[in-house]
C-alpha cells in the first residue's frame, strides 16, 4: 500500500497555524496546557483514546492511542518551545514561498502536526492495523525532567519508536545524536585588599583558571567527546581579590563510555593553589544515541519502506539531545528527526519547508502500516 498524504497539505498548514499561534514557553504551565487541550480534542476527533497525565509543575502530558493489536509503535512530541510568551509580536506565523515561518515550525509543533495527518490518513483508509501511541510532553526544552519516566515507560511498550523533532535541513533522519550533560564548577579562596593586603588574598579566579584548561583538555575529537566553558563567574570589583569564582561547563559524548571517564576526570579535579578549594556538580542528562547495528538495522529496514512507498531517505547525526537520548539505550528499534526539516532552530529565523509536511506524514503512515 502506497501513501501521498499530499491533499491533506492544507489540513496540515490549519493545524500548525493553529498551534504555533497558542504560544508555549517551558516554564508556563497554563500557556501549555491550553495547547494540550487543543490537541487532546484534535486526537478526539480522530477516534484517539486520551489520557491526559496531570504535571504538577509543567504542563500535563498527552498520551493519545489509537488502534489496537500486540505491536505498538510510539510517536514521541513535545509542545513546548523555547520562545518566550509575547514572541508572536514580532515572530508571526507566516507562509513566503516554500517555506513556513513561526516560533516553534520546526521544534516541533510541525512534528505534532504530522503525526496527526498519518493517523488521520490511516483511519480513513481503514489502514490502521496496529496500536499507536501519541506521546506528547511538556519540557523537552528544559531536560525532560518529569516526563523521563513516562518516556521510557511508554518506550518499553513499543515495537518502533518514532520522534518527531526535525529533521536536518537536507531532511535526513537523526541516525545518532550525542549524549549532553553539564557540570558546574565553585572554588572558594579567601578574599583580601587588593592593595593594601594582595598577598593575605586566595585569588579564586586565579585557581579556576587553572581548573578551566584542564577541563578544556577532556575534549576528544576523535570520539567525539566535547566539552565547553561556557559561563564563568567571579568577583565583585577589581580592588579586592576574589574568593568564588565559577563556571558552567556543557559537555557532549557520543561513545557512553566517554561519559564515565568524564564524570570520572571531572570530579578528580585537584586545587592548585594552596588554600583553595573546588567542588563540582553535574552529570549526564541524556546518554548517546549511537549509530549501532540496532540503530543501523533499523534505518536500512525503514529506508526499504520508504523506497516501496516511492520516497528516499538519508541518514545523519547531531551534536544536539533530544528524547529519543533516553530510548536508545532500552534496546528498542528507534528513529529521530522523523518531524518537519528547515533551519534557525531557536531564533527568530525558524522556518520548515512546506513539502516537509506532506512529505513526512506519507513516510510515517508508510512505517506504521508496513513495520513488522
Amino acid at each position: 500500500m502506497i501513501f501521498d498524504l499530499s491533499p491533506l497539505t492544507d489540513y496540515m498548514k490549519e493545524t500548525l497555524r493553529t498551534f504555533v499561534e497558542i504560544e508555549t514557553p517551558t516554564a508556563d504551565k497554563a500557556a501549555v496546557d491550553r495547547l494540550g487541550r487543543v490537541i487532546a480534542q484534535e486526537l478526539r476527533l480522530l477516534g484517539g483514546n486520551i489520557q491526559m497525565v496531570p504535571n504538577a509543575t509543567r504542563g500535563d502530558i498527552l498520551i493519545a492511542t489509537f488502534g489496537e493489536g500486540e505491536e505498538t509503535i510510539l510517536l514521541m512530541h513535545h509542545m513546548d518551545t523555547v520562545f518566550p510568551i509575547g514572541t508572536l509580536e514580532t515572530m508571526p506565523y507566516y507562509e513566503k514561498g516554500e517555506k513556513i515561518f513561526g516560533p516553534g515550525v520546526l521544534d516541533m509543533k510541525g512534528g505534532i502536526v504530522i503525526s496527526l495527518a498519518a493517523v488521520k490518513a490511516l483511519v480513513e483508509q481503514k489502514a490502521l492495523n496496529k496500536k499507536v501511541v501519541i506521546l506528547i510532553t511538556s519540557d523537552e526544552e528544559e531536560g525532560s525532567e518529569t516526563s523521563q519516566a513516562i518516556i521510557e515507560a511508554e518506550a518499553r511498550k513499543a515495537k518502533l519508536v518514532l520522534v518527531m523533532e526535525s529533521g536536518l535541513v537536507d531532511g535526513a533522519l537523526k541516525t545518532w545524536r550525542k549524549g549532553v550533560g553539564d557540570f558546574f564548577i565553585h572554588v572558594t579562596g579567601r578574599s583580601s585588599h587588593a592593595g593594601g593586603a594582595h598577598q593575605e588574598g586566595i585569588n579564586a579566579i586565579e585557581e579556576l583558571a587553572h581548573q578551566i584548561i584542564s577541563i578544556q583538555k577532556m575534549t576528544d575529537y576523535e570520539k567525539g567527546t566535547t566539552l565547553n566553558v561556557g559561563v564563568i563567574r567571579g568577583g565583585t570589583v577589581s580592588n579586592v581579590v576574589p574568593d568564588h569564582a565559577s563556571a558552567d561547563i556543557d559537555f557532549r559524548v557520543l561513545v557512553p563510555d566517554e561519559a564515565h571517564r568524564i564524570d570520572r576526570e571531572l570530579k578528580a579535579l585537584q586545587s592548585v593553589l594552596p588554600g583553595t578549594s573546588i567542588h563540582i556538580t553535574g552529570g549526564l542528562n541524556r546518554p548517546p544515541m549511537p549509530f549501532d547495528t540496532r540503530m543501523k538495522q533499523t534505518f536500512e529496514k525503514a529506508e526499504k519502506i520508504a523506497l516501496q512507498n516511492g520516497q528516499t531517505i538519508l541518514a545523519g547525526g547531531s551534536g544536539g539531545g533530544s528524547d529519543g537520548n533516553f530510548v536508545a539505550p532500552l534496546g528498542i528499534a528507534l528513529l529521530d528527526g522523523m518531524g518537519t526539516y528547515g533551519e534557525g532552530l531557536h531564533s527568530e529565523r525558524e522556518y520548515i519547508f512546506t513539502k516537509s509536511l506532506p512529505e513526512r506524514a506519507s513516510l510515517v503512515a508508510a512505517l506504521i502500516y508496513h513495520w513488522s
